[in-house]
């Protein structure tokens, strides 16, 4: 079994919202992913989406888009990033996914996973600044995260490696220190991947080993729309 990610899908396929708009690139980059995807990933395998996965504005318009997915190999855990309108609660989508009769999909929400002998954790994210509002909302989502971590301890054992997976990055150029990975040092996490930057954007992406934590963005076109394994 593997562990594969790619964020920021941007799926459309009942709405008119097309990627383009951020270069020649994005053009049939659903058939890039899907070719990409099937040349990789295993039944067994599972696939971490953190982010931006549908451009759906309401959760019964995802069902074309969590199809695209379904027909896929692996098990697929999402994210909620912000462009996610149509995220509900956990029961809510949960049980829409049922009703669709879509197998192996999933969220991570508050709680975490087991895979590979690794715990899988996450949250959103927010942007970072000094604005008192997005102050506020990142305290929310550092709080979310530590559910997160405390959850897959609580459930799988302190001794296993923790991974966090985020849409928003959880740092910038400007902000290296923050509270995410403050809190990411505190639990002794290694490893983070997170999504959220597209076109030129993706040359302001901090990557590489920053305060004993590796980083890595994951967003589609920050890896030419080709899963990566982790």
């Amino acid at each position: 079994m593997a562990i594969y990610v790619i964020g920021d899908l941007h799926l459309s396929f009942s709405t008119n919202k097309p990627m383009d708009i951020f270069g020649k690139n994005w053009q049939n980059y659903e058939e890039k992913i899907k070719q990409d995807w099937l040349s990789k990933v295993k039944k067994e395998d599972t696939v971490i989406l953190p982010g931006d996965f549908s451009w759906a504005m309401y959760l019964d318009e995802t069902e074309k888009d969590f199809e695209f997915i379904n027909n896929l190999p692996g098990k697929k855990i999402l994210l909620k990033g912000n462009h996610d309108y149509w995220w509900s609660t956990v029961t809510s989508m949960r049980k829409y996914i049922d009703s669709k009769e879509f197998k192996n999909i999933d969220f991570l929400y508050n709680n975490s996973y087991e895979f590979e002998n690794k715990i899988i954790a996450g949250t959103k994210g927010w942007n970072i600044s000094e604005d008192q509002e997005d102050i506020r909302l990142t305290k929310r989502e550092v709080a979310r995260l530590e559910l997160s971590i405390k959850d897959g301890i609580s459930k799988y054992g302190k001794d296993k490696e923790i991974i966090v997976f985020m849409h928003y990055p959880p740092l910038t150029k400007n902000y290296m220190k923050t509270e995410y990975t403050e809190l990411m040092k505190k639990y002794n996490v290694k490893r983070c991947y997170y999504g959220h930057l597209h076109g030129n954007s993706i040359y302001d992406a901090v990557e590489g080993k920053i305060q004993g934590i590796e980083l890595k963005l994951v967003s589609a076109d920050g890896l030419d729309f080709k899963l990566i394994k982790i």
